[in-house]
This record gives structure tokens, C-alpha cells and sequence, in this order.
């Protein structure tokens, strides 16, 4: 039975997406990405120097920031996107580091997507998304979220990356795109707001918020279903959400969960990959115009090219 992977890599292979990939100098990305490229699923851009690559990777494309033609153009680009917020000193330093450049890249339309982190941390992949892709309309952060996977069994966990204390109106933001992403991997979404309360059986500040998160993603009639305040076992086990919470269409077939906060979200979806053995796919970054996505540094060849495969998926609106 085909795997969510191979369906996304039949829904790319063709399209002549292109992604990027700053880290050229890590074995891992560039196996990943010659072997995206061999097989035809995408376009592999690697930075780097092009005669080293070239011998290495021929069936990706080869950049080098130091020899490109059109960086005065990329600066320029740049200083207007930035809009007074960096000088030009300052550009001609940032664009100079790969992350930025790769990102220019695909904010001038000369790639689709961009996958980094292997050996640069979170910050440094995702500061120069925000500050040049910036978010959709009508979003106000980026957030991360995991494909946990187990044979067939399949689960989207956000907040698990980005942001360590979501407000109710970012959680209303993240339970929407979740849904979207859930959506993409074949899901049919059905989103819980997670709490140590359900449906108002505790009152406190951080029930409160989550119970807010849901009426304000409720309120914004994306047509996914979505419910909450709700504990884990409301949400996933049928027989508790029916005891616990009658009416809901969510609980008790929840596939997506949306956490109060970064700890919960991070320890969740730990416990879910070490206890439950399931496999995690991210972070996947949501919310951004663009899709850029942020690789563990401890990531195998397997977690880079599964990471491209689903970021070019995310460019075509999956």
C-alpha cells in the first residue's frame, strides 16, 4: 500500500518544482537532493561552489552566491522588501550567508521552497523566512507542526517547534492551518484543542485560553472541524470524547491536536515517537507565503528528502 510519501511524490513528480538547499557542504543534503533529482521529483538547487558540485550532484542545480550574476538585482530586492529595516552594508553581509540568499531565491520566484538545518539551527532558517517570505494574510506567526506516522495510522501535532507561549488567537491560526496540512496528507481533519480540562470541567487561565482558541477558530468558518477545550484521551478515544463530551464531532476522532504551549507540544510528540514508536516527519513549518521548512541537525539522508518531497507538495497548495 502506498505511503503518504510516495502519494505526494506522484502529486510533484512533473511539476518542475524547485527547491533549494543551502547546505551543500553536508553529505546528507547532498545525496538527498541528487537523488531527488535523479529520480525526477523535483529540481534541486544546491549553493555552493559549482565545480566541486557539479561532479558530485549532476542532476542538481548549481549556484554560487560568490559567481551570481544577478546579486546587485537580489540586493536591491532585498532593501525593498526589508523596507528601511536593513541597510545596504548590511544586505550585501546577509546575502552573502547562504540561508538568506537561498531564501531570496525563492522569494523572487526562482524557487519554490527551501529545506535547511541540518547544520543551522532553527533560528537561523526560519529568521529569514519571517523577514523576507513573511506569513500568509491574515496569519501573524509561523508555527511547526509533525506528521507522526505508524503503518496506517497517520496524526498532525502542532505547536511543536516555533512558539513557546501561543495566545488564543495564534492557536485559532494554528488549529486552521493544521487542518489544511492534515488535509494535504490525505486526512480528513478533525482538529483538538488540547487542555488538562474538558469542555469546561476546570477553570483556570490556561483552560480559558484554549477554550477562547477554539470559539475563535470556530468563528472562522474555514469548514474544518474543530473542537475544544478537550483532554488527549476526549479527543482520541470514542468512548471517553462520548462520555466526556456529547456532541462534539471531534472527540474521540481527533487526528489533529493543537497544544496550549510549546512544552506540552514538544514533550508530546516525544513521548508519542519514543513510547508509540511512531515515525516523526518535521517540524513542518506552517503560515508562511512561501514554504520553508527547518531540518533537525540530527537528520538522516531518509529526513531530508521525505522534508523536500512534502515542501514542494506545500508549494502547490496540496
Amino acid at each position: 500500500m502506498p505511503t503518504i510519501i510516495d502519494t505526494l511524490k506522484e502529486i510533484i513528480r512533473g511539476k518542475g518544482v524547485a527547491v533549494v538547499f543551502p547546505e551543500s557542504e553536508d553529505a546528507r543534503i547532498l545525496e538527498a537532493a541528487e537523488q531527488l533529482g535523479a529520480e525526477g521529483l523535483l529540481k534541486p538547487i544546491l549553493l555552493g561552489d559549482s565545480q566541486t558540485l557539479k561532479e558530485k550532484a549532476p542532476h542538481c542545480i548549481i549556484i554560487d552566491p560568490e559567481q551570481y550574476e544577478a546579486f546587485e538585482d537580489m540586493v536591491e530586492a532585498f532593501l525593498t522588501r526589508r523596507a528601511g529595516k536593513a541597510t545596504r552594508e548590511e544586505a550585501l553581509k546577509l546575502l552573502k550567508t547562504p540561508n538568506y540568499f537561498g531564501t531570496m531565491l525563492v522569494y523572487m520566484g526562482l524557487a519554490q521552497g527551501l529545506v535547511s538545518g541540518a547544520i543551522h539551527s532553527t533560528g537561523d532558517t526560519v529568521r529569514p523566512a519571517l523577514q523576507i517570505i513573511k506569513t500568509k494574510p491574515g496569519i501573524s506567526k509561523t508555527f511547526g507542526y509533525f506528521l507522526m506516522i505508524r503503518e496506517e495510522e497517520k496524526y498532525i501535532m502542532a505547536d511543536c517547534a516555533i512558539n513557546p507561549d501561543p495566545t488564543a488567537e495564534d492557536l485559532a491560526e494554528f488549529a486552521v492551518e493544521s487542518a489544511k496540512a492534515a488535509a494535504m496528507f490525505g486526512l480528513d481533519p478533525k482538529v483538538a484543542m488540547l487542555s488538562f480540562s474538558t469542555n469546561g470541567s476546570a477553570d483556570t487561565p490556561s483552560t480559558q485560553k484554549m477554550a477562547e482558541a477554539t470559539r475563535l477558530a470556530k468563528a472562522k468558518n474555514s469548514g474544518f472541524a474543530i473542537d475544544g477545550e478537550m483532554q488527549f484521551d476526549a479527543a482520541f478515544v470514542e468512548s471517553v470524547g462520548a462520555s466526556k463530551f456529547k456532541g462534539s464531532s471531534v472527540a474521540g476522532k481527533a487526528n489533529t491536536f493543537i497544544f496550549p504551549d510549546l512544552d506540552a507540544g514538544n514533550i508530546g510528540y516525544k513521548i508519542t515517537q519514543r513510547l508509540g514508536n511512531f515515525e516523526a516527519v518535521g517540524p513542518i513549518l506552517a503560515g508562511l507565503n512561501k514554504p520553508v521548512n527547518d531540518l533537525s541537525r540530527g537528520c538522516s539522508v531518509l529526513d531530508v528528502y521525505n522534508t523536500a518531497i512534502i515542501t514542494a507538495a506545500q508549494s502547490l497548495d496540496v
